[in-house]
């Protein structure tokens, strides 16, 4: 007998990650079936006009033909808004502060009375997802603790898993030694604004070359500030998974400078490849590392703390090593994602039954 069939929504940027989650749940005896949103059921707002009128006869047949013990969705668009009107329970999977995003992108990209229309609709779907699901899926404790201020008794934290054998050293890309990689976006303000407390530290190890993969709307508020600097390259967007397994792989000391974040997945991949971790003590991150046995966390702000925590890592090889290889054990044994799978379905099944 199946533990759950479960039909899960999501973007096309966490369709690979959530298809090895479902494979892990499969492992499980359970079934999945992994769906685009927006290519099963969309409206307004949508980019694409044509979206607008969207009906729900593709989502109408998925659901009789699986019929799916749950529905989880990866973001609150219109498959969870219908989703809430059937009669199966919904899940939703929450990777961020979503009421503080929202608040940035009114001050910020969505500034105009425009687009503060086009937020305000958004946001009315997202919170009839909340406000309707069975159970809100936060990415890590410090999100959970947000939630339930919110919707109090329906959240349990879902981190996000990972498959260690993807992670392996390989050989391809070139850098300037010794280097500091961040990996991370820049999609929302309030996390990628931490990166210009860099300005000092760039002046601090002009030895150093600091590379920057990663893109996103305040890319040029990020480069207008870094890029004057020599020892600082910008290397964009990577192909994932075989170009950042490259370029990880490369570094010597993995740096996530955020001004908030729950549970960034590159921080996971950096400790697989046994790179030695720096990163901001923010959000979710101190449950995704230990401090001073897989890398350092450094004050929000702090760019000395920074400084500091470079210097002891670039001056020591073996802590570095050793802090790589117990990174590497951590990650596996927390967040496999035979782990996290069998922790969901023991978290889902105790929602179904009451």
């Amino acid at each position: 007998m199946n533990e759950l069939r479960i039909l899960i929504g999501g973007a096309t940027s966490k369709l690979f990650h959530l298809k090895e989650f479902g494979e892990a749940l499969e492992k499980q005896n359970s079934e999945y079936m992994l769906v685009h949103d927006i290519d099963v059921v969309s409206g307004f707002p949508s980019r694409k006009i044509k979206d607008w009128f969207s009906s729900r006869k593709k989502f109408d047949k998925i659901i009789s033909e699986f019929e799916p013990d749950a529905i989880m969705v990866d973001r609150q668009l219109h498959f969870g808004l219908a989703a809430t009107k059937t009669d199966i329970p919904l899940f939703v999977h929450l990777r961020g502060d979503y009421w503080s995003e929202i608040q940035w992108a009114k001050e910020t990209l969505y500034s105009d009375p425009v687009m503060k229309s086009v937020l305000w609709y958004k946001n009315k779907i997202a919170e009839k997802c909340f406000k309707n699901s069975k159970l809100i899926l936060p990415i890590c404790n410090y999100l959970k603790n947000i939630v339930d201020t919110k919707y109090p008794d329906k959240s349990r934290v879902f981190y996000q898993g990972i498959d260690p054998s993807r992670w392996y050293p390989v050989e391809g890309m070139k850098l300037k030694h010794p280097c500091v990689g961040l990996l991370q976006g820049a999609t929302i303000w309030g996390k990628a604004q931490e990166m210009l407390i860099l300005e000092h530290v760039l002046q601090k190890f002009p030895k150093v070359t600091f590379y920057w993969v990663g893109d996103g709307p305040y890319r040029k508020n990020i480069l207008s500030k870094l890029e004057k600097y020599d020892n600082f390259q910008w290397l964009g967007a990577l192909q994932y998974p075989d170009k950042v397994r490259e370029y990880l792989s490369e570094i010597d000391i993995y740096a996530l400078i955020s001004g908030i974040d729950m549970s960034p997945l590159t921080l996971q991949e950096a400790q697989l490849m046994e790179k030695p971790v720096i990163a901001t003590q923010v959000g979710g991150v101190p449950e995704l590392m230990e401090d001073k046995k897989t890398g350092y966390l450094v004050k929000k702000g702090d760019f000395k703390d920074l400084e500091e925590k470079i210097e002891l890592l670039l001056n020591d090889n073996r802590k570095s090593k050793q802090m790589g290889i117990q990174g590497r054990k951590f990650v596996k044994e927390k967040f496999e994602w035979n782990v996290i799978a069998k922790e969901f379905l023991k978290s889902s099944k105790d929602f179904l039954d009451n």
